[in-house]
């Protein structure tokens, strides 16, 4: 099955590319740069195409012929629009593997143009957000007036690409999100801390401004929202104090020294590493009686369960089992999608 693999030669693209039989996907590799390109198409016995986001005449020309695009080149707040409207131009199914919550309100917005084309706009395809989202619909189906949604999860021996850090250096100084009363608000980086339990192994986590927070309203209808991760609990203390110099880390200088920093590092953990490496998510309900349900996955490394979960989610769709319009992952094809990745498991 053909389609366009947009950042082939990124560091979760390329995890992807080992995979590709087992699915049986054959993508045309694309990307800016023809030296990093070229050699990957070459490997895989695939071909490619060159071009960049910022010409939009190339764009729509390269996507042309395609049914769909799995766009895998962040940071997405600078990448999915351009996209999104070349999609929109040439009626070709988007999907990307984000998890910034103002990408899915973008995609949100279009949800009656993608319509009116008649494709599917399916961001947050890997692990941001497919465990998330499909544990929220789960606790959604067992308490259908529930009120009020918790999602944290656990990453236990991984690490981060160059991607991904490159991402949350956009956004330093930039605070946290929740949704209340159906409204997605500002509140401070780790407004709220508490201790989970993930299934025998407790951690302490605190308040994030994970993708969920816009999609699993999508999802769930869901008015109250908050998200969270694991993170030591002095590092929480001293992040309490980050408000006081948010705007310097604001300061365009000083993320551009960040960037340059995370330019020199590996370009993302190790395969031993993401091997040997777990992820734990849970997920809390409650509705207005204070009735709460609770529910657990245990999936692999983040970055490997994006691999599988972005593909699956992909020939789905050129399987014609898409809808138009904007969707979640778990909203379009169910709480079980998750299950079909290898590895995971739910309590």
């Amino acid at each position: 099955m053909d389609f366009l693999l947009y950042g082939a030669n990124g560091y979760t693209a390329q995890l992807m590319l080992p995979l590709l039989q087992q699915y049986g996907l054959k993508p045309v590799l694309a990307g800016r740069a023809a030296e990093k390109i070229e050699p990957l198409a070459r490997e895989y016995g695939l071909t490619y195409r060159i071009f960049d986001l910022a010409d939009p005449v190339a764009t729509r020309s390269a996507l042309a012929d395609m049914p769909l695009v799995l766009h895998c080149a962040g940071p997405f707040a600078h990448t999915a629009r351009p996209m999104l409207e070349a999609c929109l131009q040439t009626k070709t199914h988007y999907l990307d593997i984000t998890g910034e919550i103002a990408v899915f309100e973008l995609a949100a917005s279009l949800d009656a143009r993608a319509r009116e084309q008649g494709i599917t706009l399916l961001p947050g395809s890997g692990f941001d957000v497919v465990p998330t989202d499909c544990l929220a619909a789960f606790l959604h189906q067992q308490l259908p007036d529930a009120t009020h949604l918790a999602l944290a999860f656990a990453n236990m021996g991984g690490g981060l690409s160059q991607g991904t850090a490159r991402t949350m250096a956009e956004g330093l100084g930039d605070g946290g999100a929740m949704r209340r009363d159906g409204r997605i608000i500002p509140v401070p980086l780790g407004h709220r801390a508490m201790e989970v339990d993930f299934g025998g192994l407790r951690r302490f986590v605190m308040a994030i401004p994970w993708g969920d927070v816009a999609t699993a309203y999508y999802t769930t209808g869901i008015p109250n929202i908050e998200t969270f991760t694991s993170v030591h609990p002095r590092t929480y203390r001293r992040l309490r104090w980050q408000k006081a110099f948010n705007w310097l880390l604001r300061m365009e200088m000083v993320r551009n020294f960040v960037k340059k920093r995370i330019a020199n590092r590996a370009p993302g953990p190790s395969a031993e590493r993401r091997a040997t490496a777990q992820t734990y998510v849970w997920g809390e309900v409650r509705n207005a009686l204070g009735t709460t349900l609770q529910a657990r996955l245990r999936t692999p490394d983040g970055y490997t369960l994006t691999a599988h979960s972005a593909l699956i989610l992909t020939k789905k769709i050129l399987a014609g089992a898409g809808k138009p319009g904007f969707w979640t992952p778990a909203g379009l094809f169910g709480p079980d999608l998750v299950l079909e990745v290898p590895g995971v498991e739910r309590t």
